[in-house]
This record gives C-alpha cells, sequence and structure tokens, in this order.
C-alpha cells in the first residue's frame, strides 16, 4: 500500500505544478502588453528626392500634386545607377498601398513585371489626362502602367482601380 500512496502524491504534485504554470502564464499575458493593430507609418518628406531625381533623370519624374491628406508619403528612393529608377509609395487611410515606379530599363517587361509584383497586361486601357494607361492584374498589386518618352511608369500597390486612378491623375511629370 505505501507504494500507491507515492504515485498518487507524484500525479497530484505534477497536477498542483501546471496549475501554477497555468497561473503564472495567465498573470504574463494580461499584464504584457499586446497591440495587434498595424504600426503607425511615418509621413515622409520627399521634396529633396524628387529635385535629385528631375534633375538627374534621362527621363521626366512622377509625383503626384494635390493629393487629399489620406494619402501618406511612407517610402522614396532614386537609383540613378539603376536605369534611373525612382519609387515613391503612400498609404491611405484604409490601408490600401499605391506605389509609383519609374524606369528607363530596356528591359521593361521585368521592370513592370517586379513593379507591379506579377501582374500581367489585360486587353483594358484606359485614358487619364490624355494618356492611354495599360491596366495589369493577377499579381500581388493591380496595376497602371504607361510607356512614354524613353520611361515606363508603373502606378501599382494593394489598392482599388479607383485609387490607381487617382493617383495617375495626380501624377505631373517634370
Amino acid at each position: 500500500m505505501a507504494g500507491s500512496n507515492g504515485k498518487q502524491k507524484t500525479v497530484r504534485d505534477m497536477i498542483l505544478s501546471l496549475a501554477v504554470i497555468g497561473i503564472a502564464a495567465a498573470v504574463i499575458y494580461v499584464f504584457v502588453p499586446h497591440d495587434d493593430s498595424a504600426p503607425d507609418l511615418k509621413r515622409v518628406d520627399y521634396r529633396v528626392e524628387l529635385l535629385t531625381a528631375r534633375r538627374a533623370a534621362s527621363y521626366p519624374v512622377a509625383a503626384p500634386e494635390g493629393l487629399s491628406q489620406k494619402w501618406k508619403a511612407t517610402s522614396v528612393r532614386f537609383r540613378g545607377d539603376e536605369s534611373d529608377a525612382w519609387h515613391l509609395g503612400f498609404h491611405t487611410r484604409d490601408g490600401e498601398y499605391v506605389q509609383i515606379e519609374q524606369s528607363a530599363a530596356r528591359k521593361r517587361s521585368a521592370f513592370i513585371e517586379e513593379a507591379s509584383q506579377g501582374s500581367e497586361a489585360t486587353k483594358t486601357t484606359q485614358r487619364i489626362d490624355g494618356r492611354t494607361w495599360t491596366r495589369y492584374s493577377g499579381g500581388r498589386y493591380d496595376a497602371l502602367v504607361l510607356t512614354e518618352k524613353g520611361a515606363t511608369t508603373v502606378v501599382a500597390g494593394t489598392g482599388s482601380f479607383a485609387q490607381l486612378t487617382e493617383m495617375a491623375q495626380a501624377l505631373k511629370m517634370a
């Protein structure tokens, strides 16, 4: 009989240990902050990079003018050594992302595929401010693509085609 009493104590001690661990885990979970919301992205000022790109690029560089405050510029870069590659990224209040990508790259198809994250041309075109843009769809991003004056311009992102069109309408090439 003495042997069975020892086994009962061992099982009881194990259950008590698990209960203490469970209580400790619950306390840690309650008191450790955990925020599941998206982080607040900082707005970037892209004016200096835009001036630099417009002076150095071999094509008219696109940037929006007159966008509402719902558009927040969050990323910018110009790479003169990579076919004058220009990037300007925006987030909207509803959490969508729209970017402007431009390049004088000779391999336009590879540039468009990278900028649109694998989208392919559709048969749909649309006129925006006198320019004919081609819609791309099916990849990670939807996109509007324009090729003129030695450069390819891609307005792409997770936003709707209405948001992409709004961005394309705001673009000024200089």
